[in-house]
């Protein structure tokens, strides 16, 4: 695998295996320029920038099609941040699993070339009950559930007196749907994304049955890591990640630093916002909701809390995006030389702050404002995932060599039924 270079112009022509002639011809340049550009002599100007991204982000789009390094399922799937992180590094996604229609709709717009070979589902459970419906398949892929495990998913349970957790039925258990799916394929490695409190659930207990059955169960080496989207995207937003490799493969995430960009290249908010011509007067506050949102917030302030809207600038990074922005936009509003009252992000914005137009890719938006903040704040942030995807690359080309080998029935431990059953 070529080495990643700290600098962003190598670092992008590098990752999608572009040589410098290549680069420069692509490009309309000379290669004496494009040389100079990745030994980071001299900034390229923003147009050559993203025309080096939409060319990458099609040379990996058409890799991962055409020539699989990988086979992955993608469950839970949303619009899809997970399938994006991993058809990046070659892979090809053979199932998709996702009941919300309105994601559905937005996944389609967005992965329109699905082969005969793809099976999009939607409920996931008659496939956890039957997994043998389900493709071969290397890696899983699954962004379960987090309001069964998440501070304010708990809370609000609580107060309701229902049931949170691996006793939420109709949430919490549609794990084990996963871990009956890997029990039955055992695919070389699986990645599940969720809340980064999910660790800390019910004081460990939750997370100590997902490890009991993932390890002791299942048989696979874990190692989990909650990682911040800060040096990627202009947002405070943590999320953890568990990747599991079969026995024969002992993955860590050490050395996950050398994923990330060097703190010069963090964006802010300015990189993201669309221009002030761009922007519809329906994304400004209302009088009314300004005037709420500043009582709110100065009535808390007396109180000591630290309750209120999160006004932003250009300069800024945006608290985390959440999936209730659409009714308020109080955790990111956006301040406005030319009004007296500030704006919510527009959904462009959100895909961007999420990272779906990362690496120059367009990003199709099909659905109702409401729908389209809903997605984005209940998404992963692509580049993120992308990182995480390409440090456990390594890992999975030796895993599937030895598969390849045929050794993988070999290293299979006897099933054992009581927690997925």
């Amino acid at each position: 695998m070529a080495q990643v270079t700290g600098n962003r112009f190598a670092r992008l022509r590098e990752q999608t295996g572009l040589t410098l002639a290549e680069a420069a011809g692509a490009l309309e340049l000379s290669e004496r320029q494009v040389r100079r550009y990745d030994a980071d002599e001299c900034t390229p100007p923003g147009l050559v920038m993203k025309e080096l991204q939409r060319l990458a982000s099609e040379r990996r789009r058409a890799k991962s099609v055409d020539k699989p390094a990988f086979r992955f399922i993608d469950l839970f799937a949303g619009i899809g941040g997970l399938r994006l992180g991993f058809e990046a590094i070659g892979g090809k996604c053979v199932f998709t699993s996702e009941w919300d229609r309105f994601s559905q709709e937005t996944y389609r717009a967005n992965f329109p070339d699905d082969d005969a070979e793809h099976i999009f589902a939607g409920d996931i459970r008659p496939y956890g009950d039957e997994p043998e419906r389900i493709p071969e398949h290397d890696v899983l892929l699954a962004g379960f559930p987090c309001q069964p495990f998440s501070l304010a998913g708990v809370s609000k349970k609580n107060s309701l007196g229902r049931l949170h957790g691996f006793l939420c039925e109709q949430q919490g258990n549609l794990f084990f749907d996963i871990a009956r799916i890997l029990s039955h394929h055992r695919p070389a490695a699986f990645v599940l994304e969720n809340v980064k409190h999910l660790e800390r659930h019910d004081r460990g207990k939750t997370f100590a049955v997902i490890r009991e059955a993932l390890e002791g169960e299942l048989g696979y080496n874990i190692d989990f890591r909650v990682i911040s989207s800060r040096p990627w995207v202009p947002q405070k937003r943590e999320r953890i990640f568990i990747v599991g490799f079969r026995e024969d493969v002992e993955f860590s995430f050490d050395g996950f630093g050398s994923q990330i960009p060097p703190e010069s290249e963090w964006p802010v908010l300015g990189d993201i916002l669309q221009s002030h011509n761009e922007i519809d007067p329906k994304y400004t506050l209302t009088p009314r909701l300004w005037d709420y949102l500043q009582a709110y917030r100065e009535k808390h302030t007396k109180a000591g809390n630290g309750f209120g809207f999160s006004l932003c600038g250009p300069g800024d990074v945006a608290r985390t995006l959440s999936a209730r922005y659409h009714k308020d936009g109080s955790e990111i509003l956006i301040g406005q030389r030319h009004a007296d009252r500030p704006r919510r992000l527009t959904p462009v914005e959100c895909g961007r702050l999420m990272g779906f137009e990362y690496g120059g890719r367009d990003w199709k938006i099909p659905v109702s404002d409401t729908q389209a903040y809903r997605q984005f704040g209940n998404a992963v942030v692509v580049p993120v995932v992308e990182a995480v995807a390409r440090h456990m690359q390594p890992w999975l080309t030796k895993a599937l060599a030895i598969d390849a080998a045929g050794r993988a029935d070999e290293i299979r431990p006897e099933r054992v039924e009581p927690l997925i059953a």
